[in-house]
């Protein structure tokens, strides 16, 4: 049986996720920056700037900032197409891959925390809200 969840409950989850991760003193990761990195995990290869571009419906300058930033952490690498070398692929690495591994759990957490604390009250949110 599949379990639903509010929206308000989903950003309850999602906030607590996200101060699990500052309080981990992971990477600061802007919101574009988060979903190009996990298009470039969860979606197949292979990744360039102009196809992130289009799948996340940005532009390529912003694509490309978004990748200098997550290249600069080490979460992303750059490799020259060997098929066309006016195309760079955008490259999964370990750290990125430990990194989403490691927020996914943070999530489960947070999921797992606030049912914890719900006290079946019909908004989905914890007690204090």
């Amino acid at each position: 049986m599949e379990t639903q969840i509010t929206d308000l409950k989903a950003l309850d989850i999602w906030r607590r996720a996200l101060v699990s991760s500052v309080r981990l003193e992971a990477p600061d990761l802007s919101a574009r920056q988060m979903a190009l990195l996990l298009s470039v995990y969860l979606t197949l290869p292979p990744h360039t700037v102009r196809g992130l571009a289009q799948s996340l419906k940005v532009s390529k300058p912003a694509i490309t900032r978004a990748v200098n930033r997550l290249s600069e952490l080490g979460l992303v690498r750059r490799k020259t197409d060997e098929t066309d070398r006016r195309s760079v692929l955008i490259q999964r690495t370990v750290k990125g891959s430990v990194f989403l591994r490691e927020f996914g759990e943070l999530i489960v957490s947070a999921a797992n925390a606030g049912d914890a604390d719900n006290t079946g009250d019909a908004s989905g949110l914890p007690p204090r809200f």
